[in-house]
């Protein structure tokens, strides 16, 4: 639906929020409805044929519940399931905003808007709800960091990172090994207001309890025996940016206990002293445990849950995103073309149904370092199917291999050890080459008593 067909109300109890989203709308739409007064949207939206709602997140009103808004679009949503509804927020209430997006508002806008930005955020979703494809930058990338896909559930992402980036939200991002998470964590740092200060990534799943407090909340000179010299955490670090904490799900209960301290009251305490640091920082979080399975509390807390999870992104696998394979296939063979000083690399038609056909059981980053070995090795500009060879160690099971009987669980741990003697011991660049994450790398290491 085009806005000049369209009708929209603004609910808003200050006048002057009614008076100049009136004179703002007026010549772009057929109709706009004012109302101050949100107990009076029931009939309002069954006298009008109603395309879209401007809500306002709080109103003097009977009701009184602390977030009005939220309750009003309950209504809206109860009454007129199909009625886009925008809620309008102050800056102090974006993470009420935020939630307004799981209780099904389309989408928000922060007090004061840009004139032309509130009129751009109502077209899109009016065209959205009638199907119209708008085409939005970061469809295909986010910030300076790429992420590539043209997928409906890509798409669905991209919007949703348009919204809750330039906010203060926690986030946390959800996902199997290799299907971007840390990348997503860095766009929306990009895309956020603070994305001229620190990025500060932590692999916290792979901090041992006596690491986990020095690393991220520091320490002072003489607090524990290697403590040589005083030492900032990553909270500090990242003040006034964002802390981003992979692979959450695999911390301790006692580990839990103290971050959700430190989220709580905003501070940190080096070891070996009282002092308290006030610390200004958007936590983002990464797990691929699933959320069902986090909700477990004898291994995880629920009140650390809903404080790091204002909003969720859940980043899909490849398989799922089937569509996005040879867009990021060919992205991937540009980059390491040019990586490896090699001429520019084509697929021919059996290389990229091998591509499709593949089930990706190690996501994106299977993916990538498959392509990068073939450009590696390939003889010719034209990449074939013999040129793609998917790794090892993502074939599930433990089934025999030919006729030489030589079982998965011995290729794996061969493997493993070639890549790690080849790289000195390096463990950072053998889980890379093995397209492994560190700790996965570690979980092997430890299966196989290496």
């Amino acid at each position: 639906m085009i806005l000049k067909k369209a009708t929209v109300l603004i609910v808003d109890d200050d006048l002057d929020v009614l008076t100049a989203v009136k004179l703002l709308l007026k010549p772009e739409t057929q109709e706009i409805i004012t109302e101050k007064n949100p107990e009076n949207l029931n009939s309002l939206l069954q006298r009008n044929q109603i395309d879209l709602v401007l809500l306002d997140m709080n109103f003097n009103s009977a009701i009184n519940t602390g977030n009005e808004g939220i309750y009003w679009l309950r209504k809206i949503k109860e009454w007129k399931p199909n009625v886009c509804v925008i809620m309008i927020t102050a800056y102090g209430d974006i993470d009420l905003a935020v939630r307004s997006l799981k209780e099904g508002a389309n989408d928000f806008v922060v007090k004061p808007w840009h004139n032309e930005k509130l009129i751009d955020t109502i077209k899109d979703l009016l065209d959205k709800k009638e199907g119209v494809k708008t085409s939005k930058p970061s469809k295909s990338g986010t910030g300076q960091t790429s992420i590539l896909g043209e997928s409906d559930v890509m798409d669905d992402i991209f919007h949703k990172v348009n919204k809750i980036a330039p906010t203060d939200a926690n986030i946390l991002i959800l996902g199997e090994n290799g299907t971007g998470k840390d990348l997503m964590a860095k766009a929306i740092h990009e895309r956020s207001l603070r994305a001229d200060k620190p990025f500060i990534k932590v692999d916290v799943g792979a901090l041992t309890d006596s690491l986990f407090e020095s690393e991220l909340f520091g320490h002072k000179k003489g607090a524990y025996t290697d403590a040589r010299e005083d030492r900032m955490g990553r909270f500090e670090e990242a003040e006034g940016g964002t802390l981003f904490l992979d692979e959450i799900g695999n911390i301790s209960l006692q580990q839990q206990a103290k971050l959700l301290t430190v989220l709580q009251n905003r501070q940190v305490t080096r070891l070996g002293t009282n002092k308290a640091v006030d610390v200004n920082i958007r936590l983002i979080c990464a797990t691929n445990v699933a959320l069902t399975e986090l909700a477990n509390e004898n291994k995880f807390r629920k009140d650390l849950i809903y404080r790091i999870n204002t909003v969720e992104i859940n980043m899909p696998p490849l398989r799922k995103r089937a569509e996005d394979i040879v867009i990021l296939a060919k992205h991937f063979a540009k980059l390491y073309a040019g990586k490896y000083l090699k001429p520019a690399m084509e697929f021919d038609a059996a290389a990229l149904q091998k591509l499709r056909m593949y089930n990706y059981p190690g996501n994106v980053r299977e993916l990538q370092y498959t392509i990068e070995r073939a450009v590696i090795m390939a003889d010719e500009h034209v990449l074939k199917p013999d040129d793609l060879i998917f790794s090892i160690l993502e074939t599930p099971g433990e089934s025999v291999i030919d006729d030489d009987n030589i079982q998965l669980s011995t290729l794996e741990k061969n493997a493993i050890l070639r890549v790690i003697e080849k790289h000195s011991g390096n463990i950072t660049r053998a889980a890379k080459e093995l397209g492994l994450t560190r700790t996965a790398l570690y979980r092997r290491l430890s299966k196989y008593d290496i």
